[in-house]
């Protein structure tokens, strides 16, 4: 839970603090007056990282530096981005303790929903992948070392590839084995993911929707999981020709994709606007429910202008599952949010500037 942050020379602010409560907060304001960037905050605190710039974008232009303190529970945690040499530098201070960089166990749980991820079920397979592994790096400790290692490896073989045939060939087994040990283990954990995610997508989409629909989710891999790296590697032997050809590896968890379908037909084709917002909240929750299981707190809630983008019974859904987290919540209309909490909210912050 966080309870209060303060932004310097941060994106919009110059210097500009804010108390959250427990339950929900609304941030209101008219657009381009800091609503996202306030969620963004609190993201780099907790995560240590912004979702949509890189680093020395984080600063307000034309300043050198920017800062944010934040108090998480009791826990007091520094963000600083330091442009003075030249290269944006940022570091850490949690309890008075330095860090370059945030590790998973250094992280707070937080699940972030924006109206773009609508574009989840629509877009390319690198967009699921990136999501669905985000994800687990989020949720299982190991998961981010396991991928790094995959990308090294994929880097190295790929390397080999465009030195040419015979050069490179008597290399290449060892890398395929290598390479095929690592994707089969992200394989496994991207598809025990699916598998828990099956046992709720279709209860919560109905709740959601308001009708029995059934949800799918499959990850559409090019080998079975269970002897995901031995077809792996006789693919990576079988194609090397191919390979060679085109420069880079064909097969591998890197080439793979998840599929969401809706009573059977997949979402990116068929679905309505209102069929896919229903599906992302559901994923949504499902989220919440993992990121609470894996670390053993209830994440905070942000939601950036999702209001906007539901109808009343999806609204009325949605603050069903708030009830049990911290949510701050940014709208240009306050009284849209607030009908649909009986008993209030528990915090306005209003932003006036334009």
């Amino acid at each position: 839970m966080i309870d209060s942050i303060r932004l310097q020379n941060f994106r919009s602010y110059k210097d500009d603090s804010f108390e959250f409560e427990p339950g929900v907060n609304i941030v209101v304001g008219p657009n381009a007056s800091g609503k996202t960037n306030l969620l963004e905050a609190v993201l780099v605190l907790a995560r240590g990282n912004s979702w949509r710039v890189r680093d020395a974008e984080l600063i307000q232009l034309k300043k050198i530096w920017a800062r944010l303190d934040g108090n998480f529970s009791g826990q007091i945690r520094t963000a600083k981005v330091d442009a003075r040499s030249g290269a944006a530098i940022k570091s850490f201070v949690i309890d008075d303790k330095p860090y370059r960089r945030l590790n998973l166990e250094r992280t707070v749980a937080t699940v972030f929903f924006e109206p773009n991820h609508l574009q989840l079920m629509i877009r390319g397979p690198e967009a699921r992948r990136d999501y669905f592994d985000e994800l687990l790096e989020r949720s299982q400790p190991a998961f981010k070392s396991l991928v790094a290692g995959y990308r090294r490896t994929l880097a190295q073989r790929n390397a080999l590839l465009k030195k040419g045939h015979a050069q490179a060939k008597p290399q290449l087994f060892a890398w395929n084995i290598r390479l095929s040990e690592l994707g089969s283990q992200i394989a496994q954990a991207r598809q025990n993911l699916v598998d828990t995610a099956n046992k709720q997508l279709s209860r919560d989409y109905g709740r959601i929707a308001g009708q029995r629909t059934k949800v799918g989710l499959k990850y559409d891999c090019q080998f079975p999981v269970g002897n995901y790296a031995s077809l792996m590697v006789s693919k990576l032997e079988s194609s090397t020709g191919l390979d060679f050809e085109r420069g880079f590896t064909g097969s591998g968890p890197h080439r793979e994709d998840f599929i969401f379908t809706l009573g059977g037909r997949p979402v990116g084709a068929t679905a309505s606007r209102g069929e896919t917002r229903s599906l992302l909240l559901a994923l949504k929750i499902y989220e919440l429910g993992l990121i609470e299981k894996a670390r053993g707190a209830k994440p905070v809630f942000l939601l950036d202008d999702v209001f906007s983008e539901l109808d009343g019974q999806r609204r009325r859904a949605l603050v069903d599952n708030l009830k049990d987290y911290q949510t701050i919540i940014t709208t240009t209309d306050a009284e849209a949010v607030l009908e649909y909490f009986a008993t209030g909210a528990h915090n306005l912050i209003s932003l006036a500037r334009a």
